[in-house]
Formats: C-alpha cells, structure tokens, sequence
C-alpha cells in the first residue's frame, strides 16, 4: 500500500536504495560521460559520495528521528563528495535534507518543496551553470512536483509527477548541450539523479528499480595495416588501490614484487602508511604482494578496459578519510599549502617548492572533502592554501573552508604545471588571502597542457577519436589526436608554442620513455630553438607528459 508520508525509516531506506542503485549503474552512468580521457567518471564519483553518505547514516541509532538522518544526509554528503558530479549530488542531497527537517510531516507538498530547495542549492553550487546538464534535470523535474503538490496530489502523485518529467527533461538534454548530440547520449549526471526519485518511489510504492543498461563499450576502429599504433593503457585490465600498514623498510622489496605483478605503480607515504596505486591483470597477486609485507586495507578495483564489472561487490568503493600522500613537513608558519598530486616525483617537487602536505589524487582518483580537510587539519599552521591541480577536484577543495578550523582558500590549478608555476608566489609569512591572489595569477600566466590516451570513442575539434588514440590537451581542449605519444605530445606543443615563450617545464610520468622524451625535446631544438627546455621525473600514472610553458 502507498506510503502517505516519510518518517526517518523510510528517509533512510530511500538514501540506502539510492546508493546501491548508483553502484549497480555506475558502469552504465559513466559510460555516457563523453569526454574520451582517463578520469573520475561521474558515476563513480556520484556512487562514491553516496557510500559516504550511508557510512554517516550507520553511526545512528536506530531510533534516530527525522532530524538527525537529515543532518547526516548533509553531512555525509559534504565530507564524501568527490568529482564535480558528487559536489552537485552533494547540493541537491543538503538542500533537500535541509528543508525536511524542519517539516512536521513529510507529505507530498513537503517533498515538492525539498525538491525544488534541492534543484535550488544545484544551481548554487555551478558557478557558471550550463542548461543539459543534471542541473537541467533536477530543476524541471522539481517544477512539475511542485505543479502537482498545488493540484492536491498525494506523495506518490508527487514523485511520479517529478519522475516522469525528470526522465523526458533527461531526454531533452542532447537538444541543450551539443556535445551531448555529437555523441549521441543523454547527461551522465542527470541519469544518476533521476535514481533517486526510483528509490524514492521503490520505497513508497513498492515499485521496482531499473535495471542496469547493457554497456557496450566504443567499438575500435580498424586501423590500416603496418600502422604502429601504440599499446592502450587498457592493456592491464585493472586498478588497484589500497592503503597498506607496513614497515618502511618493506617498501622497496613490495615494489619490487609489484613491479612483477603490474605498471603505473605509485607507492606514497611513510612512517608505516603508504597509498598504494598498480595497474595489473591479476587483482589477486598484487593484494598478496601487500599482504606479504603489512595489512592492506581500504581495497578499491577499478576495471579499466571497459570498467565491465562491479568488482569486490561494494568494497572498491570505500568512502575512508585518507591520509596525506607523505607526513606534512616544515615549520610552524603564518600560511601552509596543501596540494593534490599523484606520482613520486610529482610529490618531491612540490615538497621541494614548500608544499607542507600532499594528498594523492588526481585523474581517477579524485578525493573526497574529508580527505583534504584531514590534510588541512594537519599542517603547522592557522591559514592554508590548497592546490587541486585538477579541475574535477577545484569543487570539492572549495567545500574545505567551511568544514576546517583554519582559513582556507583555493587557487584554482588545474594541472600540475600550473601548481608548480604559482608555487613560485607563495609567501608562507603572508595571509592565505595575498597568496591566494598573487599564485592565482603566476598559474594564470603559466600555459599549460598535458598527454594522453583514450579510453573511448569521442570526437573532438583535432577530429575523431578512437579508443587508444593518444591526446595532446590544453586549455581549449583536444588540440592533438595522433596514433603515437610523441606525435600527440609535438602536435599539442606545436599548437601552443609561440615565439614568446622562453622555457618549457616538462613532467615525464610512468610511461614516459627516454626515447620519447628525447624526441620531444629534438623537436623543441628544431622548431624553438630559443626555447629552454627543463624535464623532471614525475612517475604519475596515465599522463605521460605534463607541459608548462613560460
């Protein structure tokens, strides 16, 4: 029999229904982002702040009433959200927790309400907020539950009237947002979204959740034959990731025994924690390798080749606070920098240029809010600044501020080449409002790019793009799409270079080569002569070159 109104049981069973519905559908979900580039997809990072949310929602007792599951609705979905995906569900899941509170009963006009506070608090948190998008979806379909809470329609009239509409505003989005049409998809965020108002129908009800759509990966087009297009880096199938207690003086041999197993290792941390990162085909082998020296634990298993699977049932997605990538360093100072990094030459450069903690992230591993005001929370000092030298990550560093007690501001990096370039403004005896400033400007001046490969089928201004192909990016976006690294790599610096620069910074990460690298830095000599060239071994993981040109 339909339910006529909420209590914090049935709260509840809705955002637990949500969250195991956004992990069932987080292949199909992230297999409509349409960007071709290895990153935090929107369903995982969606299905990842809603594992946050439930883990709040655990440390309730059972007889907690409707206020406390609101507040730990918002507060799990503040301190877990990753990705600007998780940032937006964060907003939508605040502002309607925050207008049930304080309803007596949580009827179908109460539900139209929250809804539309929801859609509301979306909007809020896009600086600039494109249409087609999730934000699109949540609004339109508040609209019609709000529509049908003045026509007298009960709770399930309600959300079916924000459900139906929410479905066809999802339909609508490739006709608002171009990229979307080329690719022939609908909005990843919106599909994820549109989850809630099933589980919230699931439980009023009684009404089944969808299922999972069939993911059929980007079929590979044939290339011409002799053409020597390079391995993709779906080659090892999976990711694996885990936190690993373990003797500092065991850490070699484990990489050692890594490096058997798989590539793209990244090992970070020290006084018996490390952040451990490995490509492999056997998932099994490389946790062994830990726990042959320590206590692996918060296991994460990505499927990298089509990301097929829900592996490890829920255990990959682990919702923990992190640690910093290495114990946070230096004196006491009036202003401290926090920066995201991944790689170990990535982090003993920024150690190197004063970064007091560095919290491992980046592409694909996006942290979460509690992970950065842990690290936050953890520097010598009253005012910090945070580096997110991602753009998937700069919503979530802007969330840090109001959950720490210290000052916090954001410089907006969006690579790591621009990290390093404000690094060079930062004033540690100043406030972290000057600095904030002063290094949002040394990153502006700084172009920066980055390569490469894809990891599905896309099109692009350089042209089409197919699975494997390597990718030259700068700010305007793909401006390379080329069969070889150092082609992509060339074709990007062709594209931003100019008679005006003087030195280019290169990062060369885990699949960089010398050979590579050497032709890079050939061509340089050849077309920009006058153009000094600096090459630093980063090691992180997928970008083999990150470029910065002064």
């Amino acid at each position: 029999m339909p339910i006529d109104s909420l209590d914090a049981a049935a709260l509840r069973a809705i955002v637990v229904a949500f969250r195991d519905a956004l992990g069932d559908h987080r292949e199909s979900i992230n297999n409509l982002n349409v960007y071709p580039v290895p990153d935090g997809d929107t369903g995982t990072n969606m299905s990842l702040t809603l594992v946050s949310v439930v883990e709040e929602l655990d440390g309730l007792g059972e007889d907690a009433d409707v206020e406390a599951v609101c507040d730990a609705v918002a507060h799990g979905s503040l301190m877990g959200a990753r990705g600007n995906s998780g940032v937006i569900m964060s907003q939508i899941l605040r502002g309607f927790a925050g207008v049930v509170k304080t309803k007596a009963t949580i009827d179908g006009a109460a539900f139209a309400e929250a809804w539309a506070a929801a859609a509301e608090g979306a909007y809020g948190a896009v600086g600039n907020p494109v249409e087609g998008t999730i934000l699109t979806v949540v609004r339109e379909s508040s609209d019609a539950a709000v529509t049908a809470a003045a026509e007298g329609k009960d709770l399930v009239g309600v959300l079916d009237a924000a459900r139906v509409e929410g479905g066809e505003s999802l339909e609508r989005t490739p006709t608002l947002l171009k990229v979307l049409a080329d690719a022939g998809v609908v909005d990843a965020g919106g599909a994820g979204l549109l989850l809630f108002l099933d589980a919230a129908l699931h439980v009023t009800d009684d009404r089944a959740m969808p299922e999972p759509t069939e993911v059929v990966p980007p079929a590979e087009q044939a290339r011409p034959e002799g053409d020597d297009h390079e391995p993709s880096i779906a080659d090892l199938r999976y990711e694996v990731m885990f936190l690993l207690d373990a003797p500092d003086n065991t850490i070699e041999g484990f990489k050692s025994a890594w490096a058997e197993v798989g590539d793209s290792i990244v090992v970070v941390g020290g006084d018996g924690m490390f952040n451990c990162h490995i490509h492999c085909d056997d998932i099994g082998a490389a946790i062994e390798c830990g726990i042959d020296v320590g206590r692996p634990h918060k296991i994460r298993v990505t499927d990298l080749l089509e990301e097929l699977a829900e592996l490890e049932e829920q255990a990959w997605v682990a919702a923990e606070i992190g640690q910093p990538a290495e114990t946070p360093a230096g004196d006491p100072v009036p202003t401290a920098v926090v920066a995201v990094g991944l790689g170990p030459g990535v982090v003993a450069i920024l150690r190197s240029m004063g970064v007091h903690a560095v919290v491992a992230g980046g592409q694909s591993m996006n942290p979460s809010t509690a992970e950065l005001v842990a690290a936050v929370e953890s520097v010598p000092a009253p005012e910090v600044v945070i580096l997110p030298n991602n753009k998937n990550i700069i919503p979530v560093a802007e969330q840090v501020d109001a959950q720490s007690s210290r000052t916090v501001r954001v410089v907006p990096t969006k690579g790591i080449a621009e990290g390093l370039a404000c690094l060079m403004a930062y004033d540690p005896q100043s406030t972290a409002e000057a600095n904030a400033a002063n290094m949002t400007g040394a990153a502006a001046a700084v172009v920066a790019g980055e390569v490469t490969q894809s990891v599905r089928e896309s099109t692009s201004d350089a042209g089409p793009i197919v699975t494997g192909d390597w990718l030259g990016i700068c700010r305007d976006g793909i401006t390379a799409v080329q069969p070889t690294m150092v082609d992509a790599a060339t074709g990007l610096l062709a594209s931003i270079l100019d008679d005006d620069h003087e030195l280019l910074t290169v990062i060369a990460g885990e699949d960089a080569t010398d050979e590579a690298t050497a032709a890079i830095e050939a061509w340089i000599g050849e077309h920009h002569p006058d153009v000094e060239v600096e090459v630093h071994d980063g090691g992180q993981p997928l970008y083999p070159y990150y470029f910065g040109l002064e």
